[in-house]
């Protein structure tokens, strides 16, 4: 093995390894006690993620104009991994609204942003949450309409992660800047969303159900095949930094996220399901994340 594969692969093991770690310390806790993460999730999506959020978007490095064709690619990559994967659907008898929401919605929060950051260094945190914003925008929006055509979509704007990306945008446009203190108050709540992320990852995969395995394997392949694929096919027309395509690569190769399975539990769509698709996903993910990570790091 010469040095230049060696350093690829430790930088691979770097960025990997703390993933994991969080994601064990979390299963293995739950294998242990008796563990509810549904408050804890909760002031998560209402409170630290928005934190996080807010304090990227505010701050005076944040330039949303040179991550507009980087949030376009992404748009592309869910929207299409729907439609792409749709026929499918027949194909292992499921239902399309059991099956397409996990293809299309992935873990770009407790697994993209923290994973990005790792393979590409804290610059590429900015980057990381437009992608987030971007995933979880359609998955509130277009998910919920796909689930129960009667959403009302304007209830997206009461969500604090949204408020928080309005908030954070228009501070920034104006070019304020916050008193020390808050923004270390602020930085140091954001801090808290992403490692919290990945020990409820963690926890979740205790639940895992095999019973439905050979859908969730089908599953834990066509979502990063598909959107590597569709990433591939837009670079010719976006024409995106060598950089900021390698984001939305690994963006395409995320797992399902779990929220998909709160989602179904909610609208009562093959919860049990659901939760295979997306657990086995994850799951499968720690073969397939390492290979993209190889190709473009």
């Amino acid at each position: 093995m010469d040095g230049a594969t060696y350093s690829l692969i430790e930088r691979i093991f770097l960025t990997i390894f703390p993933l994991l770690a969080i994601v064990s310390v979390g299963y293995f806790y739950a294998r242990k006690r008796q563990t509810d993460m549904s408050v804890a999730n909760k002031i998560n999506m209402d409170i630290f993620t928005p934190a996080l959020i807010f304090s990227v978007m505010s701050a005076e490095s944040f330039d949303l104009p040179s991550y507009s064709t980087l949030a376009i690619g992404a748009l592309i990559v869910v929207i299409g991994s729907g439609l792409l994967i749709w026929p499918f659907c027949r194909l292992l008898k499921v239902h399309p609204k059991t099956f397409l929401p996990p293809m299309m919605f992935s873990n770009s929060g407790n697994l993209g942003i923290p994973l990005i950051v790792l393979a590409f260094g804290e610059s590429a945190l900015p980057a990381a949450v437009v992608l987030f914003l971007v995933e979880n925008v359609l998955h509130f929006t277009l998910g919920l309409y796909m689930l129960d055509n009667r959403t009302n979509i304007l209830r997206m704007l009461r969500i604090p992660m949204i408020m928080a990306t309005v908030a954070g945008l228009i501070w920034s446009s104006l070019g304020l800047a916050l008193y020390p203190a808050l923004r270390t108050f602020v930085d140091m709540l954001g801090q808290i969303a992403i490692p919290l992320m990945l020990f409820a990852l963690g926890v979740r995969m205790t639940s895992i159900d095999f019973s439905n395995w050979r859908v969730g394997v089908a599953g834990a392949l066509l979502a990063p095949v598909s959107g590597i694929l569709i990433a591939l096919a837009l670079q010719p027309f976006l024409q995106l930094e060598p950089v900021q395509f390698a984001y939305l690569i690994l963006f395409g190769a995320l797992p399902p996220a779990v929220l998909n399975y709160m989602v179904s539990e909610r609208y009562n769509q093959e919860p049990h399901l659901v939760a295979s698709i997306v657990l086995i996903g994850n799951v499968g993910s720690l073969i397939i994340i390492p290979v993209v990570l190889f190709f473009i790091i």
